[in-house]
């Protein structure tokens, strides 16, 4: 048996042992798991949050008539939640659980094997579950301003929760997840491709499929709160601050320049589209000059982690042109009501930056530089491929979701209904009271 002074130098010489390997262990520790990175991304994933709950929903609010805005912000609030219950039982798993060039497999459903320990990168990997369960929240919840003031609830949500199954996540697979677009090479920062593109054209298939509003679109109402549709995309450009920085996955320099030229796109497109307004119709709407600023921040999200800050500038500019363009093709010369221009001016904004991250990533654009070997034609070449791609997956599911709703539980209030408004017929509520 040992004596009581062997052991007490036997734990003497662990003791050394564990104090000299300590640095050496935290150093390893801080190797896989940062701390200033995990704190960024975790003030990142409330910021996108932000985005949807409340902004995108005063953002929408605003622009309805008064006895349709509670459905709005009703529609926006639980899609949030759906997603965020269905991303945890199987979204993730399906974009971020496997290799594969397809979808992820079921191996992470429910969270499986996601706990304390395991890691994403330099994050812990419940950190960034809950980073991309913001995005899975916010895409969905776009479309919402294709269908506002007629679509059934019921609908609203099955479309909802099946589109960001079998729509939105593979999509995240095929390009954030490691998947074929991936392996091509397609550069899609932080969503114009998985979130832009994907709910613009969703949203002209869902309204295609509704039909019109009555009135539309000479005898519809104006926007019944301009003032609320402003703090709306107030915080929608504050919390892109998180959609595009937060999407470098690190707290540094990359996510430094991203919020740098998000915040620039924005400003410029505002201005622009402010410009265009004032010189075609005689006065700058505060409608205009929001919508013009979240055109900017569309177009230069999929570039905001590749480009530099005059490319800002450009992405901005190039934005409210293109954009407002779109929204009077759609709403006036087509005569499609997609009743708040998702297509417009997230699903053009989108493309639009896909296609011009292909030239200003370019270091002689003062990008960061696209990968050696790589021109700018082949990468606008392949930019444009995942743009083809994009649109065919989501538009012709949608299609075949809206298909099966339709028969099932239908997609449309009746005529009463959207005469009356949704706030009361379908959640037995009014914004305003006498």
């Amino acid at each position: 048996m040992f004596s009581h002074s062997r052991l007490r130098r036997a734990a003497g010489a662990a003791l050394g042992v564990l104090v000299a390997l300590a640095p050496t262990l935290a150093f390893a520790r801080s190797d896989a798991v940062s701390g200033s990175d995990t704190a960024w991304i975790l003030t990142s994933t409330a910021l996108v949050l932000f985005m949807t709950l409340p902004g995108l929903a005063l953002f929408y609010g605003g622009l309805v008539q008064s006895k349709n805005v509670l459905s709005v912000l009703a529609q926006c609030f639980t899609i949030a939640c759906l997603m965020s219950v269905l991303w945890m039982v199987v979204g993730y798993t399906i974009a971020f659980g496997g290799e594969g060039p397809y979808w992820g497999g079921l191996g992470k459903a429910m969270l499986a094997g996601v706990g304390l320990e395991s890691t994403s990168g330099s994050l812990p990997e419940v950190v960034f579950v809950m980073f991309q369960m913001t995005f899975a929240a916010i895409t969905p919840a776009l479309v919402v301003g294709a269908f506002p003031e007629r679509m059934r609830f019921s609908a609203v949500l099955l479309f909802s929760g099946l589109w960001m199954v079998i729509v939105y996540a593979p999509l995240t697979h095929w390009i954030w997840g490691g998947g074929f677009m991936a392996e091509w090479g397609v550069m899609d920062f932080a969503g114009g491709l998985v979130v832009h593109a994907s709910c613009g054209i969703a949203a002209i298939v869902v309204a295609l499929m509704l039909g019109r509003r009555k009135g539309f679109p000479g005898e519809l109402h104006p926007p019944h709160n301009p003032g609320m549709t402003m703090m709306g995309a107030a915080m929608l450009w504050v919390g892109w601050y998180g959609f595009n920085g937060g999407s470098a996955l690190t707290a540094g320099a990359e996510a430094g320049m991203a919020i740098l030229v998000t915040h620039l796109s924005a400003a410029t497109a505002a201005i622009v589209w402010m410009v265009i307004e004032w010189v075609k119709f005689g006065k700058p709407s505060l409608i205009g000059i929001v919508t013009g600023a979240i055109a900017g921040l569309a177009t230069i999200t999929p570039g905001s982690g590749y480009v530099g800050p005059v490319a800002g500038l450009v992405y901005g500019v190039l934005a409210a042109l293109v954009c407002f363009w779109f929204v009077t093709l759609i709403k006036f010369r087509l005569r499609v009501d997609d009743s708040l221009d998702v297509f417009a001016v997230h699903g053009v904004g989108g493309m639009l930056g896909i296609l011009l991250t292909g030239v200003f990533a370019d270091a002689g654009f003062g990008g960061l530089g696209l990968p050696e070997g790589v021109s700018i034609g082949h990468q606008v070449g392949v930019q444009a491929l995942g743009i083809v791609i994009t649109l065919a997956w989501s538009g012709i599911v949608s299609l075949v979701l809206l298909a099966i709703i339709r028969a099932v539980v239908g997609l449309r209030v009746s005529d009463e209904e959207e005469i009356e408004g949704l706030d009361l017929t379908t959640h037995g509520e009014r914004s305003h009271t006498v």
